[in-house]
């Protein structure tokens, strides 16, 4: 043992130390995330079932309060999540598809416009259009394999939205017996620890969902409403883009900017390109000085270098509904690491139960 210690000094060793650690943890991580994946017919439906349990279980306990039965107050809150998600789905599919030839086609000029002021070399949008075409004229015969494979793809996600209702139900229902789940299947000593870290993971993950319903619905309003003044066509599809892509932080507001900053251009020109820039900006000034600590001042708060991170692992592992879950499984994440930190963080003050004032 003495060889040992003599060996290696204690820098190197508590190093090691910290090495073998980062890398027990960063195993069970991975091991996890290829469990979500590989069962990810069965995962995907939960977790979108907790997202919605925290969106709308104010919505249960308020019934519960009304002296409500719990599996009818449950019920209600199911349907209210079909009448919201479905209304918000029929809003924004409507509008994307009564505005969506019109969004397409000023994009398209606008790119034109960008190809002839930077002068591309060799290649032009028609290019590329007739390639396309002879592309699809090549492989057309693959076409009905592809309508088979949407059609598959629409069944799986009607199947999965059936199930995470269901689960939405049973999650509300029987939400009083989780505490006691919980504490059985965690070590006795434990038991409370588990229980509180999963309060604050559950109550960060429902903040974050009805924090950011409600910043998205306003940026959305208040860009629509710009939009529309401005005579930008496609205004009303823009604006449901704006609160689509509004779940997915900081990226989302980007991409949906650009798009309606590109569409102005095309369609309105250069000054009315200006003045949508600036709403755009000044909606998201609005968003991050007055409605962020407004509506999310209770939650977990991220930083944004955390949440671009997580948006891109998301992306990477699951693709556009990982881009989503993201933001939502970090503010879960926080809200454990928030709790074990106020547990055991040391305290101020003196350095010991005995500790006396120094004189």
């Amino acid at each position: 043992m003495q060889t040992t210690r003599a060996l290696l000094p204690e820098p190197a060793r508590r190093f090691a130390a910290w090495c073998v650690v980062f890398l027990l943890a960063a195993g069970v991580v991975a091991v996890f995330i290829w469990l979500c994946i590989v069962f990810k017919t069965a995962v995907t439906p939960v977790l979108l079932a907790i997202l919605g349990t925290a969106l709308l279980g104010p919505l249960y306990r308020r019934l519960l309060l009304m002296k409500v039965r719990k599996s009818l107050a449950a019920a209600l809150t199911v349907v209210a999540v079909l009448v919201v998600v479905g209304g918000a789905t029929y809003i924004v599919v409507a509008a994307l598809i009564d505005t969506g030839d019109q969004i397409i086609d000023s994009l398209r000029q606008a790119a034109n416009d960008i190809a002839k002021h930077f002068g591309a070399a060799g290649t032009s949008l028609d290019d590329l259009a007739k390639n396309a075409k002879s592309l699809l004229e090549k492989f057309g015969g693959t076409a009905a394999s592809g309508v088979i494979s949407g059609i598959s793809v629409v069944g799986q996600m009607l199947t999965t939205a059936a199930l995470a209702l269901l689960l939405i139900f049973f999650f509300l229902k029987d939400s009083d017996r989780a505490a006691g789940a919980l504490r059985s299947l965690a070590p006795r000593a434990t038991g409370d620890m588990t229980e509180a870290m999963a309060r604050r993971a559950f109550e960060a993950v429902e903040g974050f969902m009805r924090g950011t319903t409600l910043v998205a619905f306003v940026d959305a309003v208040l860009i629509g409403i710009g939009l529309v003044v401005l005579d930008v066509p496609g205004a009303v599809g823009l604006a449901a883009l704006v609160f689509v892509t509004a779940y997915i932080p900081y990226l989302g507001a980007f991409l949906s900017g650009a798009i309606a900053v590109l569409v102005a251009l095309a369609d309105r020109g250069f000054v009315i390109a200006l003045w949508v820039l600036g709403i755009v900006l000044a909606v998201q000034v609005i968003e991050g000085n007055v409605l962020q600590p407004m509506v999310q001042s209770r939650t977990v708060q991220m930083h944004p270098a955390a949440v671009l991170l997580a948006i891109t692992a998301g992306a990477s592992v699951a693709g556009i509904l990982g881009m989503l879950l993201a933001v939502p499984l970090t503010a879960a994440a926080t809200g454990v690491l928030s709790e074990l930190r106020r547990r055991y963080a040391p305290r101020g003050g003196a350095e010991g139960p005995d500790a006396a004032p120094g004189g």
